[in-house]
């Protein structure tokens, strides 16, 4: 069959829209963010714009964050108060502490999607991280005022510290014998029941939902 030649450029795209795994990454805070995304970079996004990342295949372990009071330059090289990751515009590796992180892990055990919000690199501004296909439905979100309740020895500017940041001492940061919550990590399970707050803190802050499924990150939600 002879498809006209417009429909020949638009079908290729057509596909990869239909079966990629989609992120949408939406700011809804009253400032700008410079959102990054590893795999994916990283933008600027003022109030009420939206980042759309299509991955056809998505990648097995990724992580979505902000970055606030961001300067770059014409070449993307600059600096963020927080979340900074090598002064780049586009991010090729994790950000500096603190943030709030979004993690996922695509098409991993038992054919499942693992996503979950987490404050082991601490917390800079609130966040929701949400299912959008599939019949997954789960949101989780960390949406409470840490920076403004942030205790005196975790404060750090623009955000606030996780304990393992801050002391970096095997009590905080676990990898010798059993690792428990703490009062510092308790701070934030109160605030923010549905992320990570150490490192073992895996029963309730894991989320599944069946492979293939699109995201939508937002920061500040409603």
């Amino acid at each position: 069959m002879n498809f006209p030649k417009y429909v020949v450029v638009l079908l290729p795209l057509l596909f990869l829209h239909a079966h990629a795994i989609i992120f949408n990454i939406q700011n809804n805070c009253p400032y700008t963010v410079w959102p990054a995304a590893v795999p994916g970079g990283g933008r600027r996004l003022d109030r009420g714009q939206t980042w759309t990342i299509g991955f056809s295949d998505g990648p097995k372990l990724a992580k979505i964050w902000a970055r606030t009071n961001c300067t770059f330059d014409a070449s993307g090289r600059g600096t963020c108060l927080t979340g900074d990751c090598n002064g780049q515009l586009q991010c090729e590796s994790n950000g500096s502490p603190p943030h709030t992180l979004a993690e996922y892990g695509l098409n991993s055990f038992g054919h499942k999607d693992y996503y979950y919000l987490s404050v082991l690199e601490g917390f800079n501004v609130p966040m929701e991280f949400r299912p959008t296909t599939n019949g997954c439905t789960r949101p989780i979100r960390c949406t409470a005022d840490i920076t403004g309740q942030c205790p005196d020895e975790l404060r750090a500017p623009g955000g606030c510290n996780n304990p393992c940041t801050a002391y970096n001492t095997t009590e905080y940061c676990c990898g010798a014998g059993r690792c428990r919550p703490t009062n510092l990590s308790r701070f934030f399970k109160a605030r923010c029941r549905d992320a990570f707050t150490y490192p073992e803190d895996d029963p309730t802050s894991t989320f599944t939902c069946p492979e293939g499924t699109s995201y939508r990150v937002t920061f500040c939600p409603n």
